[in-house]
């Protein structure tokens, strides 16, 4: 009678066009993972950052968080698929990005609260707003129709118009004309800025992001709505911690989930881990290393990543008792600048 790895061998044999390996079922992932491009990081995630899961990257700034999230959407561009880069405090360069190899025609630059310019006069410094630039719709009724507006209308503001483009000492209201009572602006405290009087550190409404960050938020459920994204950066690095802390964890449990239906990798870069349970990676960055291989020439830095966090799934349903070995959990590199070159 043969042996039951002789039976066994036999019928995989024969149920190889039907069912492949029908007694020897591959074995479970977890979660599939992209490569970022670094060896030494790939090493130690076991072959990347996962795919359909939020990833944190948290750190001070010029930690390496911005280079490791660069070199990540370059494998993914090369690769013919869409990224996108949600920019909240707008300190994302392009030239930088192109030089770490990523396909710009591949990549959606969102951009919050970014200003509108307006238009300059070629004469000095007095500046038309575009909104003023674009001629109003044309208005039906009695004095409408094709006549213009009511004379009236014409005349309420004509002194003002005419003053931005004279000079100042040629701007003097006549004596025949009402003049307008001008209100003095009340004074605004910058941010860290104290008061003579009480020395209170008053933070003005200017300088606060929330209006960026709430920007920011819908930005990336539009993304992950419409989905195509093999990849979303939130890049809030530029923000304290104070305010990215403030983000409502349902937030964050609506990207994860939107993330796994639409298998796109969300990289979170901060200086403070705010996803919770709901980041299936955490990776904390220390403060990097100048690397000067020439006396006075600045050539990179050596970034220090630790994984603070990650989520595994236990193999089976018996825990063993003994107390697994204890992996290596840190990883160093060197990050050359452009024109350094590859050394």
């Amino acid at each position: 009678m043969p042996d039951a790895s002789t039976i066994r061998l036999q019928i995989e044999s024969t149920l190889a066009r039907k069912i492949p390996s029908a007694l020897t079922p591959p074995p479970k992932i977890v979660r599939p993972v992209s490569s970022t491009g670094i060896e030494t990081l790939d090493e130690l995630l076991n072959g990347g950052l996962p795919v359909g899961a939020i990833s944190e990257l948290v750190g001070p700034e010029c930690s390496g968080r911005t280079s490791v999230a660069l070199s990540f959407l370059s494998r993914i561009t090369q690769g013919a698929k869409v990224c996108a880069w949600v920019d909240v405090s707008n300190a994302f360069d392009p030239a930088s990005a192109a030089a770490a190899g990523i396909n710009l025609a591949r990549l959606l630059w969102v951009r919050c609260g970014a200003v509108q310019k307006s238009v300059q006069r070629a004469g000095g410094g007095f500046s038309i707003p575009e909104k003023f630039l674009v001629p109003p719709p044309e208005k039906k009724g009695l004095h409408g129709g094709g006549f213009g507006p009511h004379p009236r209308g014409e005349v309420k503001g004509l002194s003002e118009a005419i003053g931005g483009f004279l000079r100042p000492e040629a701007t003097a209201p006549r004596s025949g004309e009402p003049q307008r009572r001008i209100r003095q602006k009340q004074e605004t405290l910058e941010w860290g800025r104290r008061e003579p009087t009480t020395n209170i550190v008053r933070p003005s409404p200017a300088l606060r992001p929330w209006s960026r960050i709430e920007q920011a938020l819908r930005a990336t459920d539009l993304l992950l709505q419409g989905g195509g994204f093999s990849a979303i950066v939130l890049d809030m690095g530029g923000l304290a911690p104070e305010f990215v802390s403030r983000v409502p964890l349902a937030t964050w449990f609506r990207y994860r989930a939107a993330a796994e239906r639409t298998q796109s990798s969300i990289l979170l870069v901060a200086q403070f881990a705010c996803a919770k349970s709901s980041a299936e990676l955490l990776l904390r960055f220390q403060p990097a290393d100048a690397l000067r291989d020439e006396a006075t020439v600045f050539t990179g830095i050596k970034p220090h990543v630790e994984v603070a966090r990650r989520f595994t799934e236990v193999a089976g349903n018996v825990i063993p008792l003994r107390k697994p070995p204890q992996s290596i959990n840190a990883a160093t590199w060197h990050s050359c600048t452009a024109w350094a070159g590859r050394r």
